[in-house]
């Protein structure tokens, strides 16, 4: 019997792949609003609505999980301020997907790559160039950027009759692909069957999520936010799509985002399957993935990382010096509310000038977002990099700029860059 894999809104009791009633605790990281809900200044006397993230792991299929779900209405919203193509890393590991995919499974030009989530375009743009048709499905006004650079984009969250449109108007694709929105959707079962019917017989989904392995050998807690509905192991995917005609024929470990699992699913049962999808499982469980120890080393440094911070920031600010951030990413918003940190406390987070965050605040602890241009002037002492997943160019690029305060990476323990 198929599980339900379109969730409800609210507190989930069960598994999201599996539905098994049986969900061990992690970590309780407290209430926190949306991470991308960011604030104008009129807002900033409002209230905000914060929900819990508590982190869980299903006994029976070991899938990493939160367990409440937000309304994708409300984390997905028109002005949704997230760009994937100003994070040069990013951009080039986008860009390449298309190539990487046309070649392994020998996909030839002219035909249709269609992106589930596809922000900008950025990674459509690799397809482009190498000469396939494109099609992006955008829920987010990022969409008319994506529009205005030639990458034709619905503004439509996907489904199965969104699917059933573009077979209509476009014709079958050879690949979908859905990076780094795979564990944001909560209508999964949708979005499968959707797949099924968009692609061609031997068709190709790819989709790449954060990896678990890598969240919990670099303590990243931060990467936990009601976006992030699914924590996905290989074997844990391997479930999922084992409910649905497709076979995972391989997977590979990207960096992107502190490291992802891109994994590659072939509509029909019994495919050939890739060495790297069974030898990946065995790592996952010599890490100890699927039983209590890994995740109690895992809670343990998370709140030592926490402390760390909290001393750093504290000592800093009685000895007369300033503290502030480099970087807003989803992610930053966990991480300062779970370790409490407020304006008080960092007085604002410098971003890049492309940045469309420039001028509102952060949830919840209600830091400013500025250009790093008033950084670069002030250079204060300390400057927590909170896109510490990304620290090696962007502190090679801030030092190139002149700056010399001392940058703190906050994970996976706190260590300062001088």
């Amino acid at each position: 019997m198929l599980p339900v894999h379109d969730l409800p809104n609210g507190h989930l009791n069960t598994c999201q792949i599996c539905g098994s009633g049986e969900l061990l605790p992690i970590i309780n990281l407290g209430h926190h609003a949306p991470c991308d809900s960011l604030l104008w200044p009129r807002q900033l006397n409002e209230a905000e609505s914060r929900y819990p993230l508590n982190l869980v792991r299903c006994k029976e299929c070991g899938l990493v999980q939160i367990d409440y779900v937000v309304p994708a209405e409300e984390l997905f919203f028109p002005d949704y301020p997230y760009r994937s193509g100003i994070t040069s890393t990013l951009v080039s590991n986008l860009k390449s997907t298309g190539p990487t995919i046309m070649n392994r499974f020998s996909i030839s030009k002219g035909k249709l790559a269609v992106d589930i989530g596809s922000n900008d375009g950025t990674l459509l743009s690799g397809f482009q160039e190498a000469g396939m048709k494109v099609l992006g499905v955008e829920p987010t006004n990022i969409a008319k950027i994506a529009n205005d650079h030639g990458i034709e984009t619905m503004q439509v969250f996907f489904d199965e009759d969104v699917a059933r449109k573009i077979v209509e108007s476009h014709g079958k694709a050879a690949v979908v692909t859905a990076a780094n929105m795979f564990a944001h959707v909560s209508k999964l079962g949708s979005l499968i069957r959707g797949v099924e019917s968009l692609l061609v017989d031997d068709g190709i989904f790819v989709s790449e999520s954060h990896y678990l392995m890598d969240l919990i050998d670099t303590v990243q807690y931060d990467s936990i936010y009601h976006e992030h509905l699914k924590y996905y192991s290989v074997k844990s995917i391997v479930k999922l799509f084992s409910y649905y005609d497709f076979t995972v024929v391989d997977v590979d470990r990207i960096p992107n985002y502190g490291g992802s699992i891109r994994v590659y699913a072939q509509k029909g049962k019994g495919r050939p399957v890739g060495s790297a999808v069974t030898e990946l499982i065995k790592e996952e469980e010599k890490e100890g993935l699927y039983n209590d120890s890994a995740y109690a080393e895992f809670v343990s440094s998370v709140v030592k990382s926490k402390r760390q911070l909290l001393k750093l920031i504290v000592d800093a600010l009685s000895n007369g010096d300033r503290v502030v951030g480099i970087g807003s990413p989803g992610r930053a918003a966990t991480l300062l509310g779970y370790c409490g940190v407020d304006s008080d406390m960092m007085t604002y987070i410098a971003e890049q000038s492309s940045s469309l965050k420039l001028g509102l605040f952060m949830p919840g602890c209600h830091i400013p977002i500025i250009d790093e241009s008033t950084m670069l002037d002030q250079q204060p002492e300390y400057a927590v990099l909170l896109s510490w997943h990304y620290w090696k160019p962007i502190v090679e690029k801030l030092r190139q700029k002149g700056l010399k305060s001392k940058i703190v990476l906050p994970l996976p323990e706190v260590r300062i860059l001088d």
